[in-house]
């Protein structure tokens, strides 16, 4: 793992998701296969390194945030959208909690969206936000498939636990199901019911390296559009009969 600090240029950006996006880090530990980062992460970074083999560590991001507040207007903050904010790095160099505590100063509306329990660290923050989502993705109930394919992400198991930590502290949490990875879609539903307050669904983005992924470790069947509409099928016949609010993003 190649780990550089950096003096960023910029920290908040314009975003066509949420009216902001902010990344502490360029790179991510977590080294999710299926992340659509690869794709373009290592050209615009520099690093001739594959995806999650490196991690550039902003170094200045709380400063070049503070700077950035005080002639910008409010809105959203996407925290993160090509870098997951609480891989293990974090532990150590805290740029993503210093930015929160500038975010609050202003009550910028935040959401969070991360695949480790780290995030249970700044609940202290959370709390005292007017605003703010933090969601878990959750792409499987089997361990051994997200291991597989988020070798460095929390359990599974954790994840929903820091969900419910979260939603009974009365902060709105979310679980993003995507991509749709294979496992047992009712018991997924099952564990995320009482925890979360809405759940995005979505697919696949595929790409030449992700098939070969699929294929190598003998999941081809996975890669058919039947898998995906059956799985899809039955993750919203299990949502609606536990009256869980969703938004579907494969239609």
């Amino acid at each position: 793992m190649i780990i550089r600090e950096i003096q960023a240029k910029s920290i908040l950006n314009k975003s066509k998701i949420f009216n902001y996006c902010l990344n502490p880090y360029t790179g991510c530990q977590t080294n999710c296969q299926y992340c659509y980062a690869r794709l373009f992460m290592p050209r615009y970074s520099g690093h001739k390194e594959p995806w999650g083999e490196f991690v550039d560590v902003k170094v200045n991001a709380v400063d070049l945030l503070r700077r950035q507040l005080e002639r910008t207007k409010k809105g959203t903050v996407w925290i993160s959208s090509v870098c997951d904010p609480y891989q293990s790095l974090e532990a150590k160099y805290r740029l993503t909690r210093g930015c929160l505590e500038e975010l609050l100063k202003k009550q910028f509306p935040i959401n969070i969206q991360t695949k480790s329990k780290l995030v249970l660290r700044d609940l202290d923050l959370f709390k005292q936000f007017e605003t703010i989502d933090v969601g878990f993705t959750i792409a499987t109930d089997d361990e051994r498939m997200a291991k597989l394919f988020e070798p460095q992400a929390s359990p599974v198991k954790e994840r929903i636990k820091a969900l419910e930590t979260i939603h009974d502290a009365g902060i709105r949490t979310f679980a993003f199901i995507g991509p749709l990875l294979p496992g047992n879609p009712e018991k997924l539903v099952d564990n995320l019911a009482g925890k979360v307050d809405y759940v995005y669904i979505d697919r696949m983005n595929y790409t030449s390296a992700i098939r070969k992924f699929y294929r190598y470790h003998g999941l081809e069947e996975a890669l058919k559009d039947t898998f995906f509409r059956e799985y899809r099928d039955r993750l919203v016949r299990e949502l609606k009969k536990n009256r869980m609010v969703f938004e579907d993003l494969i239609q």
